[in-house]
C-alpha cells in the first residue's frame, strides 16, 4: 500500500497525534484575517467614508508598524508561555478588537478611534504571527515545512479572499440595498469578530502539544538581557547579512507602494484616473477573482519549490512576482471592461502568489536552530519595514503623479531587488 504523501512530515507530539493538514490551514487563516482587515479592508472602509488617498496611504501604512517592529518583542514569545498558549490568548483578543472597530464606526471621531483599535489589532496580530510561525516550525520537520509552505500560503490567501472578497462584497451589497455605509461595515466586521472567536475555540480543543513547545531555552533561569539580545546578535552576525538585508527590504518595495493604492484605483471615478468600480464589484474583482489567483499561485509555488528547490526556482519566481505589475500601467491608460480587469488582476496576483513562495522559503532557510521563532520574526519585521515606508509615501506620490506615472514608478521600484539575487546565500539542496 502506498504511504500517505504527508507521512514523515510531522515531529513527535505529546498526547494523541493530530494531523497537521487540519490545523495548519486554520492557523494561517487566523494569521491572515486580521492582517488583511487592518492593511486592506481599512483602505476600502476609509475610501467609502471619503478619506483622501494621501491620508489612506499614510495612516494605513503606519498601521503595519507592529509587524515591522515585532522582532523587538519576539524573544519574549520564546521566553514566556508556550507557542500554543500565545496563539490561544491572541486569538481571543483579536476577536474582541475586531468587534471593537465595528463599534467605533458610528462615533463622531471614528477615524481616530478606529485607527487606534486597528493599531491595537495590528500589535496583537503581529504577536500571533510570531507564535504561529514558531509553532509551525516546532510541529513540522524540515521536509514538512517545505511541503506545507504552499498550504500555509494558500490559506493565508483564503483569509484575504474572505476579507477583501467576501466581506467587501457583503458590505457593498448591503450598501446597494439601502443599508448605510457605516451600518454595513459594522455588520460585516461584527460577523468577522464572531467567526474569529469560533476559530479560537477550535484551536483551544484541537491544537496538539508538540515536544519542545516550552517557554524557551532558559526557562529555569531568571530572565536576562542577554536572553533578549542574543537572537538579534546571532541574526545580524550572519556572514552575508548585508545582502540578506538588501534582499528582504527591496524584494517587495514596489508592492509596498502598489498595495495601498489598488483599492483607491479601482474605486476612484474614471475622471480621476481610476476604474470607477463600486464597492461590491471591487470585492469581486480584486478580493475574490484576483486573490483566487494568489490562491492558485501559492499552491503552485509550494509544489514547484518543494520539487526543484529554492536555488533553481529563485530567479523565475522573482520575475513572476514583479513583471505582472505592468498590468496596472496598462489599466491606468486603457480603462478596460470589467472582464479584462478581472483577468489582468488575477494574472498579477497569480504571479505574486507564485513568486512570494521563494521569499518565504528563503526566510525560513536563514533561521538558526536555537532561535527559529525569533529569527523568522526579525526577517518578517524587516520585510514589513520594506513595505511600510514606500506605503506611507504611496498616496502622496499618486496624488502628485497621477495613477499612470505612479504605476510606472512601482514597476521601476522592483528593479533593485533583482541585483540582490546575485549575492544572497542559498541553502545546499539535494533533489
Amino acid at each position: 500500500m502506498a504511504k500517505p504523501l504527508s507521512e514523515g512530515l510531522e515531529v513527535p507530539q505529546n498526547g494523541p497525534k493530530k494531523k497537521s493538514w487540519a490545523y495548519v490551514p486554520t492557523l494561517y487563516f487566523c494569521e491572515g484575517l486580521p492582517y488583511e482587515i487592518v492593511n486592506n479592508l481599512s483602505t476600502i472602509i476609509y475610501k467609502n467614508q471619503g478619506v483622501s488617498n494621501a491620508l489612506i496611504g499614510q495612516y494605513t501604512s503606519l498601521l503595519s508598524l507592529p509587524w515591522t517592529i515585532k522582532p523587538l518583542w519576539s524573544p519574549l514569545v520564546d521566553l514566556f508561555l508556550t507557542k500554543r498558549k500565545w496563539i490561544l490568548i491572541t486569538e481571543i483578543l483579536l476577536a474582541v478588537l475586531i468587534g471593537g472597530v465595528a463599534l467605533t464606526l458610528q462615533m463622531p471621531q471614528f477615524f481616530a478611534l478606529s485607527l487606534l483599535l486597528f493599531f491595537m489589532t495590528a500589535f496583537v496580530s503581529a504577536t500571533h504571527d510570531i507564535a504561529v510561525d514558531g509553532y509551525y516550525m516546532l510541529t513540522l520537520s524540515s521536509r514538512g515545512q517545505a511541503f506545507y509552505t504552499g498550504i500555509r500560503s494558500t490559506f493565508y490567501k483564503v483569509a484575504k479572499i474572505a476579507a477583501s472578497g467576501g466581506m467587501v462584497v457583503w458590505a457593498g451589497h448591503l450598501i446597494k440595498t439601502g443599508t448605510g455605509i457605516t451600518q454595513s461595515w459594522m455588520i460585516v466586521l461584527g460577523a468577522a469578530a464572531a467567526a474569529y472567536f469560533l476559530l479560537g475555540l477550535f484551536h483551544l480543543f484541537y491544537l496538539p502539544h508538540p515536544e519542545g513547545n516550552t517557554r524557551g531555552e532558559r526557562r529555569a533561569e531568571p530572565l536576562k538581557w542577554t536572553d533578549f539580545l542574543e537572537p538579534f546578535r546571532t541574526y545580524f552576525a550572519h556572514e552575508k547579512i548585508i545582502p540578506i538585508l538588501a534582499f528582504i527590504l527591496l524584494y517587495r518595495l514596489g508592492e509596498g507602494m502598489l498595495t495601498r493604492m489598488i483599492n483607491p484605483f479601482l474605486l476612484d471615478p474614471v475622471a480621476q484616473g481610476g476604474l470607477g468600480l463600486d464597492t461590491e464589484m471591487v470585492g469581486m474583482v480584486y478580493g475574490t477573482i484576483g486573490i483566487s489567483g494568489l490562491f492558485v499561485g501559492g499552491i503552485l509555488g509550494g509544489m514547484v519549490i518543494s520539487r526543484f528547490g529554492l536555488r533553481r526556482c529563485l530567479w523565475p519566481m522573482a520575475f513572476a512576482i514583479h513583471l505582472p505589475n505592468l498590468a496596472f500601467v496598462y489599466m491606468s491608460t486603457h480603462v478596460p471592461n470589467v472582464t479584462l480587469v478581472s483577468l489582468l488582476v488575477a494574472t498579477e496576483q497569480l504571479g505574486y502568489g507564485f513568486g512570494y513562495t521563494a521569499f518565504t522559503v528563503f526566510l525560513m532557510s536563514i533561521t538558526g536552530e536555537r532561535f527559529k521563532t525569533a529569527h523568522f520574526a526579525i526577517s518578517t519585521g524587516l520585510m514589513a519595514l520594506g513595505m511600510m515606508v514606500p506605503g506611507i509615501l504611496s498616496g502622496y506620490l499618486q496624488q502628485a503623479l497621477g495613477y499612470h506615472m505612479f504605476f510606472i514608478v512601482v514597476c521601476l521600484a522592483t528593479v533593485p531587488s533583482f541585483f540582490t539575487l546575485f549575492f544572497i546565500p542559498l541553502p545546499d539542496e539535494k533533489n
